[in-house]
C-alpha cells in the first residue's frame, strides 16, 4: 500500500477508497506485485489492514481494492459469518500483526443470506454442515425484519453491521485498539455490478 504517506486509519481506509476508484474505473495499479516486493515478504508481512469477506468467488478482495501482496490480510468465510478461528484471524491482525484498519465487507447477491432468508420464510435448510451457514446469518435477517426491512439489499446490509457489532463486543483487543485510536473498523457492501465498495458503518476512519 504505497499510496499511504502519514499512515493511520483515516489515511489507510482512504487509500483502499482510492484503489476501488480505480477499480471501478478500469485504471488499476497492480502495485506491489514485482519481484522485488515477492523477495521482501519472504521476511515476513506486515500489512496495514484486514478484510473479513464473503468467499463469494465474485468478490476478489485484493483486486477491488487494488492492492498487492502484503497489503491486505484477508479473511474469508461464505457469508463472512463468524466462528473461533474467523475471531482468533482477527485477533492475530489486529494483536499479532498490527493492522491499523478492520473492514467486514458483504457483498451484493450473497448467497448465505439468500439462502437464510429463504429457509426462513418455509423453505428448504441445506442439508449438513451448509445448515451452520443458516443458523450464522438468521440473526441478522430476524433483527432486520424486526425493523421492518424485507428485501435482500436490506438483509445484506443488516448482516454486516450485525458481524461488526459482534466483533466489537465479542473481541477486548479490538475494541481496546479502536478506543485507544489505533484501529479504524468499517463495516462495508461490495456491488458486484459497478464495483463499488460501499460504507455502511465506519468507527475511528
Amino acid at each position: 500500500m504505497r499510496d499511504v504517506k502519514d499512515v493511520n486509519p483515516k489515511n489507510i481506509w482512504n487509500a483502499l477508497k482510492e484503489g476501488n476508484k480505480r477499480y471501478q474505473e478500469f485504471a488499476m495499479l497492480h502495485q506491489n506485485l514485482d519481484a522485488g516486493r515477492r523477495e521482501e515478504l519472504v521476511a515476513g508481512q506486515k500489512p496495514m489492514a484486514a478484510v473479513l469477506a464473503c468467499s463469494d468467488s465474485r468478490a476478489p478482495v485484493e483486486h477491488i481494492f487494488d492492492q498487492g501482496a502484503g497489503d491486505i490480510f484477508v479473511i474469508r468465510t461464505a457469508g463472512e459469518v463468524l466462528d473461533m478461528g474467523t475471531f482468533a484471524s482477527l485477533e492475530f491482525a489486529v494483536d499479532g500483526l498490527g493492522v491499523q484498519n478492520l473492514i467486514i465487507m458483504g457483498h451484493e447477491s450473497c448467497g448465505a443470506v439468500k439462502a437464510t432468508k429463504a429457509a426462513l420464510e418455509g423453505g428448504e435448510v441445506p442439508p449438513g454442515f451448509q445448515r451452520v451457514l443458516i443458523e450464522k446469518v438468521a440473526p441478522s435477517i430476524l433483527n432486520a425484519k424486526r425493523k421492518g426491512l424485507d428485501t435482500t439489499d436490506d438483509f445484506e446490509i443488516e448482516h454486516v453491521r450485525e458481524t461488526v457489532d459482534m466483533i466489537l463486543d465479542r473481541c477486548p483487543v479490538i475494541k481496546q485498539r479502536l478506543d485507544e485510536g489505533a484501529l479504524g473498523v468499517v463495516g462495508a457492501r461490495y456491488r458486484l455490478g459497478t464495483g463499488a465498495v460501499e460504507s455502511i458503518v465506519e468507527f475511528g476512519v
